[in-house]
């Protein structure tokens, strides 16, 4: 992590922050439009910036703000958050091979700071795990490096949201800033078959549950894709990874 001597030193790190700075622009938009929205859905400050803080998922934030509008079950919130959110299981067992060498504190530090756009430049500078101990201190040095601007840039612009929520309207439409940079990058992940197919199943199912209430159609859009692609996987021998470079 960023606040270790030994990651924030190396140069690695800077890499990984030079990688990520390009984006921290749309990253920035989306967390400002998404404080914004936190604050006019009509959550206290107090609680805007604890779920920012607390939270830190910006998917679920937006997937949970009009289920809380409209005055949803708790188990309606929760769970929406949960299934917007189970792409974070799958970086996490991708990162494990990369990160079982460090103390679970760390490992856990990582797994909260690590999102979207730092796990897929992360993955694509590092396909493999380090074999030797400089390897993977380099490897956490460059993922913390990453995640570092990608925390900085979402928080401060999240909370100046919260801060000026009452003078940044959400016609403004910022946040589409945010949602262009993460199109950007799930067309670049789009290399097998398996994942193309994940993407038009869960897009078109989404849009054909739209009119399901409290957002449920995210929910079904997610369920529909995972068990067909794990579908697809065992019956026709697709393979997720087929087209990564190695």
């Amino acid at each position: 992590m960023f606040f270790l001597r030994s990651v924030r030193n190396h140069p690695a790190f800077r890499e990984g922050a030079r990688n990520m700075a390009p984006l921290a622009v749309g990253i920035s938009a989306w967390g400002l439009m998404t404080g914004v929205a936190m604050v006019q859905s009509g959550m206290s400050v107090f609680e805007a910036v604890a779920m920012a803080l607390l939270v830190y998922a910006g998917s679920s934030q937006l997937a949970a703000i009009p289920l809380l509008m409209a005055g949803a079950p708790g188990w309606v919130i929760l769970a929406t958050g949960f299934c917007v959110n189970l792409r974070f299981v799958v970086f996490s067992l991708h990162l494990r091979p990369y990160l079982m060498h460090t103390p679970r504190w760390r490992r856990l530090v990582n797994g909260y700071m690590t999102a979207d756009l730092s796990y897929v430049t992360f993955t694509r500078r590092y396909p493999e795990p380090a074999v030797d101990a400089a390897g993977r201190d380099e490897q956490e040095a460059f993922l913390a490096g990453g995640y570092f601007i990608t925390w900085v840039a979402w928080m401060s612009l999240s909370l100046i949201g919260v801060a000026l929520a009452n003078f940044i309207p959400l016609a403004w439409g910022l946040g589409f800033a945010g949602v262009l940079s993460l199109v950007a990058i799930l067309c670049s992940m789009a290399t097998s078959k398996l994942r193309m197919a994940a993407i038009g199943i869960a897009g078109a199912t989404a849009v054909m549950a739209y009119s399901l209430p409290l957002k449920l159609n995210i929910v079904v859009g997610i369920g529909v894709a995972v068990l067909l692609c794990f579908w697809f996987e065992k019956k026709l021998g697709l393979d997720p990874d087929e087209g990564d470079d190695k």
